[in-house]
């Protein structure tokens, strides 16, 4: 299958540093959080991106479910991720978890429970994720 899209982004200075996209739409500043040794400044860190982009992309895919299954979704419908980060138990590293929070009002649950697992199988997160990192799905 051909690549539709390929982007390109440096970072300098780690997780305390700047982040830039090659055509510059995205240029950030990154902080460590306190909650990792930093000072609390102002600015991103790659969790909030992860989450970020794994938010956006994942309501892209239920969208899409959503159009083959001829459900219309609302315009606020909503997924929310949360990333955490932490050490590996054996020492050598860290890990993430994500969880991702779905939201759909006057869908019926049922109806989006099962939009959400298929979004979950269409979502390129979610593949490149798929037995590496632990992903929790919630329909509020």
């Amino acid at each position: 299958m051909p690549i539709l899209y390929r982007t390109t982004a440096a970072a300098t200075g780690g997780r305390a540093g700047q982040a830039k996209s090659a055509d510059g739409v995205l240029d950030i500043s990154l902080t460590v959080p306190k909650e990792l040794g930093g000072d609390g400044a102002r600015g991103t860190n790659p969790e909030q991106l992860f989450a970020a982009g794994y938010s956006a992309c994942f309501l892209g895919a239920l969208k899409f479910v959503a159009g083959k299954e001829k459900v219309k979704l609302p315009e606020d419908t909503k997924v929310t991720g949360t990333v955490g980060i932490g050490p590996r138990d054996d020492g050598t590293g860290f890990y993430i978890d994500a969880a991702l929070e779905v939201t759909s009002p006057g869908v019926d649950k049922a109806v989006l429970e099962d939009l959400v697992q298929k979004a979950h199988i269409v979502c390129p997160y979610s593949h490149a994720t798929r037995g590496n990192v632990d992903v929790k799905l919630t329909v509020a």
